[in-house]
Order: structure tokens, then C-alpha cells, then sequence
């Protein structure tokens, strides 16, 4: 899928439950979603089930996707450490995935996002969601949130890429 003019971002949105996921490819200046979605995972089952199901189901779409490089969300708790404990298992399981692809991975916080997306690092989820839907020229804002979130990861790693390519190339000075 990889020319020079039209690179893919695989964008994951992790979690256990659900885990938000979109392929999103850039060509010129233009986004295209190729295609997002959840993967999720039953609440009843065993930790090690659910997290295998994540590998497979993941692992399949980024066989078939053939994404360029992949942009995950840094995550942040507070108080919730259960919550978060399984949420860092699911994001394990994406990064083993990553290196058995050799997939570069990006690694944006939800400010850049939110910069990325909206032009500001305080934007909220409906802003986020609305400039998603105005970015891909979709008819809809995208559902469940999961994915939405899911295609504003991937088009931050976009920009992440981009930016880092041209650093590379010298093209910014410090």
C-alpha cells in the first residue's frame, strides 16, 4: 500500500473492553479513513482470553491493512488503577504487535492530539470528534467513540511523521 506519495497510520485508542482502532491513509494533502472500528472483548471472560483476542483480531487487521507505521495513545490514570492495569495489558499486546510488524510507532499524549486535531490542546471529545469527521469529509461523525478517537490517534501520528521526516531532512531548525 506504501508509495512515496501515500503513507497509512494504523491509530489504536487502547483498551480492554473495547479497543478503538482506525486505518487512515494519507495521500497529497488529503485523508482518507480506509477503515476504523472496536475490537471488543466480553467482560466475563479471562484476562488472558480477552488479551489474545485483541492479538488475533489486531493482528489481522494490521495484516491486511499493511499500515506504514502505527500511532498508539500515550495513556494517562488517576485514580482507577485496576482500569488502568488492564488498559496497559491491551497496550502491550499493540506494541508486541508493532515490533512483530515492524511497525515505527508514535506515541502522541491527549494534548497533541487535541493540537493536532483542533488547534488547541484543551479541545473536548465533541470538538475532536467534529474536526475527525470534517478531516475524513465523513457524512458522520464516526461511532462508537472508540474508533473517532481511534482515526484522531492515526492522523496525529500522521503528523507526527511528517514532522520527524522533515526534521530528519534538516527542514527545522532548533
Amino acid at each position: 500500500m506504501s508509495n512515496k506519495a501515500s503513507i497509512s497510520c494504523i491509530g489504536i485508542d487502547p483498551g480492554l473492553g473495547r479497543l478503538g482502532f482506525a486505518l487512515v491513509r494519507k495521500e497529497g494533502h488529503s485523508f482518507f479513513a480506509e477503515e476504523f472500528g472496536c475490537i471488543e472483548t466480553p467482560a466475563k471472560t479471562d484476562i488472558s482470553l480477552r488479551l489474545e483476542m485483541i492479538y488475533n483480531k489486531l493482528g489481522e487487521r494490521i495484516q491486511c491493512c499493511s499500515p506504514d507505521f502505527m500511532s498508539v495513545e500515550k495513556l494517562f490514570f488517576g485514580r482507577n488503577t485496576t482500569t488502568a492495569e488492564y488498559v496497559w495489558q491491551a497496550r502491550g499486546i499493540v506494541l508486541l504487535l508493532a515490533s512483530q510488524y515492524k511497525l515505527p510507532v508514535y506515541e502522541p499524549k491527549p494534548s497533541q492530539i487535541k493540537v493536532a486535531v483542533c488547534g488547541f490542546g484543551s479541545a473536548d471529545k465533541k470538538q475532536v470528534q467534529r474536526m475527525v469527521q470534517r478531516m475524513l469529509n465523513l457524512k458522520e461523525i464516526p461511532k462508537p467513540d472508540d474508533a473517532a478517537d481511534a482515526i484522531a490517534i492515526a492522523l496525529t501520528g500522521i503528523a507526527l511523521h511528517s514532522y520527524s521526516k522533515k526534521a530528519k531532512a534538516g527542514g527545522f531548525l532548533c
